[in-house]
Protein backbone atom coordinates (compact mmCIF):
# COMPACT_ATOMS: atom_id res chain seq x y z
CA UNK A 1 0.00 0.00 0.00
CA UNK A 2 1.35 3.42 -0.95
CA UNK A 3 2.01 5.68 2.03
CA UNK A 4 0.31 9.07 1.87
CA UNK A 5 1.46 12.03 3.92
CA UNK A 6 -1.33 13.70 5.90
CA UNK A 7 0.49 16.70 7.34
CA UNK A 8 -1.49 19.91 7.61
CA UNK A 9 -0.25 22.53 5.10
CA UNK A 10 -2.70 25.44 5.35
CA UNK A 11 -1.36 26.91 8.56
CA UNK A 12 -1.13 30.56 7.42
CA UNK A 13 -4.65 30.69 6.02
CA UNK A 14 -6.11 28.93 9.06
CA UNK A 15 -4.14 31.25 11.34
CA UNK A 16 -5.60 34.31 9.62
CA UNK A 17 -9.13 32.92 9.69
CA UNK A 18 -8.78 32.10 13.38
CA UNK A 19 -7.45 35.58 14.17
CA UNK A 20 -10.23 37.33 12.27
CA UNK A 21 -13.11 35.04 13.22
CA UNK A 22 -12.26 34.76 16.92
CA UNK A 23 -12.07 38.53 17.35
CA UNK A 24 -15.06 39.05 15.06
CA UNK A 25 -17.20 36.77 17.19
CA UNK A 26 -16.08 38.02 20.60
CA UNK A 27 -15.57 41.80 20.25
CA UNK A 28 -18.90 42.71 18.56
CA UNK A 29 -20.61 40.15 20.79
CA UNK A 30 -19.24 41.88 23.88
CA UNK A 31 -20.06 45.32 22.47
CA UNK A 32 -23.68 44.53 21.59
CA UNK A 33 -24.18 42.72 24.89
CA UNK A 34 -22.82 45.71 26.76
CA UNK A 35 -25.02 48.16 24.87
CA UNK A 36 -28.04 45.94 25.44
CA UNK A 37 -27.57 46.47 29.14
CA UNK A 38 -27.39 50.25 28.80
CA UNK A 39 -29.74 51.38 25.99
CA UNK A 40 -33.35 50.73 24.98
CA UNK A 41 -33.04 51.15 21.21
CA UNK A 42 -31.98 48.38 18.83
CA UNK A 43 -31.07 51.08 16.30
CA UNK A 44 -28.27 52.26 18.58
CA UNK A 45 -27.02 48.71 19.05
CA UNK A 46 -27.10 47.97 15.31
CA UNK A 47 -25.43 51.27 14.38
CA UNK A 48 -22.68 50.84 16.94
CA UNK A 49 -22.25 47.20 15.96
CA UNK A 50 -21.86 47.97 12.25
CA UNK A 51 -19.42 50.81 13.01
CA UNK A 52 -17.36 48.49 15.19
CA UNK A 53 -17.30 45.73 12.58
CA UNK A 54 -16.13 48.16 9.88
CA UNK A 55 -13.48 49.73 12.09
CA UNK A 56 -12.42 46.38 13.54
CA UNK A 57 -12.06 44.67 10.16
CA UNK A 58 -9.95 47.54 8.83
CA UNK A 59 -7.74 47.57 11.91
CA UNK A 60 -7.36 43.79 11.99
CA UNK A 61 -6.71 43.60 8.24
CA UNK A 62 -4.13 46.38 8.44
CA UNK A 63 -2.45 44.62 11.34
CA UNK A 64 -2.28 41.41 9.33
CA UNK A 65 -0.85 43.26 6.34
CA UNK A 66 1.84 44.99 8.39
CA UNK A 67 2.76 41.71 10.10
CA UNK A 68 3.08 39.95 6.74
CA UNK A 69 5.03 42.83 5.24
CA UNK A 70 7.40 42.88 8.20
CA UNK A 71 8.03 39.13 7.91
CA UNK A 72 8.72 39.54 4.18
CA UNK A 73 11.16 42.40 4.71
CA UNK A 74 12.84 40.62 7.64
CA UNK A 75 13.46 37.50 5.56
CA UNK A 76 15.21 39.34 2.75
CA UNK A 77 17.21 41.51 5.15
CA UNK A 78 18.53 38.34 6.79
CA UNK A 79 19.13 36.76 3.38
CA UNK A 80 21.24 39.74 2.32
CA UNK A 81 23.24 39.42 5.54
CA UNK A 82 23.83 35.70 4.88
CA UNK A 83 25.14 36.40 1.38
CA UNK A 84 27.58 38.88 2.87
CA UNK A 85 28.72 36.37 5.49
CA UNK A 86 29.40 33.55 3.01
CA UNK A 87 31.50 36.01 1.05
CA UNK A 88 33.39 37.60 3.96
CA UNK A 89 33.65 34.76 6.51
CA UNK A 90 33.03 31.52 4.57
CA UNK A 91 34.99 29.33 7.01
CA UNK A 92 32.85 30.50 9.91
CA UNK A 93 29.69 29.78 7.91
CA UNK A 94 30.99 26.30 7.05
CA UNK A 95 31.62 25.68 10.73
CA UNK A 96 28.04 26.69 11.50
CA UNK A 97 26.78 24.14 8.95
CA UNK A 98 28.84 21.42 10.62
CA UNK A 99 27.39 22.40 14.00
CA UNK A 100 23.88 22.12 12.58
CA UNK A 101 24.61 18.68 11.11
CA UNK A 102 26.23 17.55 14.35
CA UNK A 103 22.84 17.93 16.05
CA UNK A 104 21.62 15.06 13.86
CA UNK A 105 24.56 12.77 14.66
CA UNK A 106 26.20 13.10 11.23
CA UNK A 107 29.77 11.74 11.09
CA UNK A 108 32.70 14.13 10.63
CA UNK A 109 33.57 12.87 7.14
CA UNK A 110 30.00 13.17 5.89
CA UNK A 111 29.74 16.64 7.40
CA UNK A 112 32.91 17.73 5.61
CA UNK A 113 31.77 16.30 2.27
CA UNK A 114 28.36 17.88 2.62
CA UNK A 115 29.79 21.31 3.49
CA UNK A 116 32.27 21.25 0.61
CA UNK A 117 29.58 20.30 -1.89
CA UNK A 118 27.03 22.80 -0.56
CA UNK A 119 29.58 25.64 -0.63
CA UNK A 120 29.95 25.25 -4.40
CA UNK A 121 26.53 26.84 -4.94
CA UNK A 122 26.18 30.02 -2.88
CA UNK A 123 22.44 30.30 -3.50
CA UNK A 124 21.82 26.84 -2.06
CA UNK A 125 24.31 27.56 0.72
CA UNK A 126 22.42 30.68 1.76
CA UNK A 127 19.08 28.90 1.42
CA UNK A 128 20.33 26.16 3.75
CA UNK A 129 21.49 28.72 6.32
CA UNK A 130 18.20 30.59 6.17
CA UNK A 131 16.21 27.44 6.83
CA UNK A 132 18.36 25.55 9.29
CA UNK A 133 20.33 28.29 11.08
CA UNK A 134 17.73 31.06 11.20
CA UNK A 135 14.62 28.84 10.88
CA UNK A 136 13.13 31.18 8.27
CA UNK A 137 11.03 30.11 5.30
CA UNK A 138 10.83 32.39 2.27
CA UNK A 139 7.45 34.17 2.49
CA UNK A 140 5.07 34.48 -0.42
CA UNK A 141 5.25 37.92 -2.05
CA UNK A 142 1.46 38.20 -1.79
CA UNK A 143 1.19 36.82 1.74
CA UNK A 144 0.77 40.25 3.37
CA UNK A 145 -2.19 41.29 1.19
CA UNK A 146 -3.72 37.80 1.33
CA UNK A 147 -3.44 37.82 5.11
CA UNK A 148 -5.07 41.26 5.36
CA UNK A 149 -8.01 40.24 3.16
CA UNK A 150 -8.53 36.92 4.95
CA UNK A 151 -8.44 38.45 8.43
CA UNK A 152 -10.75 41.34 7.48
CA UNK A 153 -13.35 39.09 5.80
CA UNK A 154 -13.24 36.59 8.67
CA UNK A 155 -13.75 39.46 11.14
CA UNK A 156 -16.75 40.77 9.20
CA UNK A 157 -18.29 37.32 8.95
CA UNK A 158 -17.77 36.66 12.65
CA UNK A 159 -18.96 40.13 13.64
CA UNK A 160 -22.33 39.94 11.92
CA UNK A 161 -23.26 36.69 13.68
CA UNK A 162 -23.93 38.30 17.11
CA UNK A 163 -25.30 41.46 15.50
CA UNK A 164 -27.81 39.82 13.15
CA UNK A 165 -30.60 39.16 15.72
CA UNK A 166 -30.85 42.87 16.55
CA UNK A 167 -32.02 43.61 12.99
CA UNK A 168 -35.17 41.60 13.67
CA UNK A 169 -35.78 42.38 17.36
CA UNK A 170 -37.96 45.10 18.81
CA UNK A 171 -35.85 45.57 21.94
CA UNK A 172 -32.17 45.17 22.79
CA UNK A 173 -33.09 42.64 25.49
CA UNK A 174 -34.82 40.39 22.98
CA UNK A 175 -31.99 40.85 20.49
CA UNK A 176 -29.48 39.91 23.17
CA UNK A 177 -31.40 36.74 24.00
CA UNK A 178 -31.20 35.43 20.44
CA UNK A 179 -27.69 36.84 19.96
CA UNK A 180 -26.43 34.81 22.92
CA UNK A 181 -27.92 31.60 21.53
CA UNK A 182 -26.64 32.10 17.99
CA UNK A 183 -23.19 33.35 19.02
CA UNK A 184 -22.55 30.62 21.56
CA UNK A 185 -23.50 28.04 18.95
CA UNK A 186 -21.17 29.73 16.46
CA UNK A 187 -18.35 29.78 19.03
CA UNK A 188 -18.83 26.08 19.73
CA UNK A 189 -18.72 25.20 16.03
CA UNK A 190 -15.82 27.56 15.34
CA UNK A 191 -13.72 26.19 18.19
CA UNK A 192 -14.54 22.61 17.25
CA UNK A 193 -13.63 22.87 13.55
CA UNK A 194 -10.65 25.13 14.20
CA UNK A 195 -9.01 22.53 16.42
CA UNK A 196 -10.06 19.72 14.12
CA UNK A 197 -8.37 21.45 11.18
CA UNK A 198 -5.04 21.71 12.99
CA UNK A 199 -5.17 18.20 14.42
CA UNK A 200 -5.95 19.07 18.04
CA UNK A 201 -8.79 17.97 20.30
CA UNK A 202 -11.90 19.63 18.77
CA UNK A 203 -13.92 19.42 22.00
CA UNK A 204 -11.27 21.34 23.93
CA UNK A 205 -11.28 23.98 21.18
CA UNK A 206 -15.07 24.27 21.38
CA UNK A 207 -15.00 24.73 25.15
CA UNK A 208 -12.15 27.27 25.13
CA UNK A 209 -13.61 29.57 22.48
CA UNK A 210 -17.08 29.40 23.99
CA UNK A 211 -15.89 30.20 27.50
CA UNK A 212 -13.76 33.13 26.31
CA UNK A 213 -16.60 34.60 24.24
CA UNK A 214 -19.15 34.14 27.02
CA UNK A 215 -16.87 35.74 29.62
CA UNK A 216 -16.16 38.75 27.38
CA UNK A 217 -19.84 39.33 26.63
CA UNK A 218 -20.90 38.74 30.23
CA UNK A 219 -18.33 41.19 31.57
CA UNK A 220 -19.32 43.87 29.03
CA UNK A 221 -23.02 43.43 29.82
CA UNK A 222 -22.46 43.58 33.59
CA UNK A 223 -20.26 46.69 33.39
CA UNK A 224 -22.65 48.51 31.05
CA UNK A 225 -25.60 47.60 33.22
CA UNK A 226 -23.81 48.81 36.33
CA UNK A 227 -22.70 52.10 34.77
CA UNK A 228 -26.17 52.83 33.35
CA UNK A 229 -27.69 52.55 36.82
CA UNK A 230 -25.27 54.87 38.57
Amino acid sequence: MEHQETHFTGSETVRDIVIGMSDGLTVPFALTAGLSGAVTSTTIVVTAGIAEIIAGSIAMGLGGYLAGKTAYEHYFAEQKREYQEVEVVPEKEKQEIEEILAQYGISDQVKKDFVDELAVDKDKWVKFMMKFELCLEEPNMNSASNSAITIALAYILGGFIPLLPYFFSGTPAKGLYYSVIITLLALILFGYFKNKAIGQNPFIGAVKTTVIGALAAGAAFAIAKFVSQI
